[in-house]
């Protein structure tokens, strides 16, 4: 059983809107983001139930002022700051419709004002009146990556416009990059942070870190990303800077050498990924090893053991290393759960 306690390996662990709808009653709908007051006390009620069922956090939360959950996957702002229409229900994330924009619409595009365009107007008067009545704001809000805004904004065709079309590739995701570095140096400004909510690992690495989600980047070759991708990501962590990369695939070990090129210190090793292969082409680098929530909800105890420490083993180390599990839905075992933490302090003791 988990204590709460530090432990040498870290352990982080988030649930699916559906885990909360329906074991808590909590609606994932536009006022969970968007409701300051209901904001705040999802996040007290959050808090409290991830210590007294699995002792994480603190005893006795208590109000802070929240701007972004950090307590749910996936993010909507940059693809509603770029026109993206954004649908709200009680138990699932926030979900972007995809705009399936035309060749010309892509070309006039242009990275907004973000203080004056919606999400963004709304949320920055929110951090203003926080702000006002606790002298801070807490929180962040997931900004995304480049190559999941690009689909969002062009849909499928964005594959074939990338073997086909350089103009309007080079143009869109140079107006995505734009953007999201806005609203990360935005929040970051403000909050300390641009991307807990990407991963909660970062708070063991550092917290300031930005995390590029590169969440498509597995259903291309390194060969195209290389040709495409690359040089914006660059640009990204070079502005970004402390700057993490966020690959849930399983096959990172066959981008590694290529995001080794950003400096990034902070990687999202997705399940499957030859984590061995990372923690070799990535030696100084915080690794956050991520488990598959699937597994974690079918398998067994001893299932979730041996997956656990399958990933720490392979990884060769019990520094810069880390195990989360993400989006695990209604229905996983809460045994499965504790096993995680067990495991990662047996064999980072």
């Amino acid at each position: 059983m988990c204590t709460g306690g530090p432990q040498r390996i870290p352990v982080e662990i988030l649930f699916n809107p559906n885990w909360w709808f329906s074991n808590y009653g909590i609606s994932f709908d536009r006022p969970f983001y968007f409701d300051r007051d209901r904001r705040i006390e999802n996040d007290v009620a959050m808090r409290r139930v991830l210590h007294e069922r699995f002792g994480v956090g603190e005893p006795n939360p208590q109000p802070r002022p929240m701007i972004g959950s950090r307590h749910i996957a996936g993010g909507f702002v940059v693809p509603a700051l770029l026109g993206c229409e954004v649908r709200f229900t009680e138990n699932q994330a926030a979900w972007v419709l995809p705009a399936n924009l035309s060749r010309e619409q892509i070309l006039a595009l242009r990275a907004p004002e973000i203080e004056t365009t919606w999400p963004m107007s709304e949320l920055l008067a929110q951090m203003e009146a926080l702000e006002r009545e606790f002298a801070h704001v807490v929180g962040d809000l997931n900004a995304g990556g480049v190559l999941n805004v690009g689909l969002d904004l062009r849909g499928n065709q964005l594959f074939i416009d990338l073997l086909e079309d350089p103009e309007l590739t080079t143009h869109l995701f140079d107006v995505i990059a734009e953007t999201i570095a806005r609203v990360a140096e935005c929040v970051r400004a403000r909050t300390g942070a641009c991307a807990v909510s990407c991963n909660r690992n970062i708070v063991h690495a550092d917290e300031a870190t930005f995390v590029h989600a590169n969440c498509s980047v597995p259903m291309i070759s390194p060969a195209l990303f290389e040709r495409t991708l690359l040089a914006c990501e660059r640009r990204l962590a070079e502005r970004l800077r402390p700057y993490g990369i966020h690959h849930c695939g399983e096959n990172l070990h066959r981008f590694a050498a290529l995001y080794a090129q950003t400096g990034a210190s902070f990687y999202d090793v997705g399940w499957g990924s030859d984590v061995a292969r990372c923690s070799e082409l990535l030696p100084e680098a915080f690794l956050s090893l991520r488990l598959s929530p699937l597994r974690v909800l079918q398998c067994t105890v001893d299932e979730v053991r041996r997956d656990t420490e399958k990933l720490l083993k392979a990884a060769g180390r019990t520094s810069n290393v880390a195990v989360c599990c993400i989006n695990m839905d209604h229905g996983t075992p809460d045994d499965n759960v504790r096993a995680i933490f067990e495991t990662a302090e047996q064999v980072g003791g």
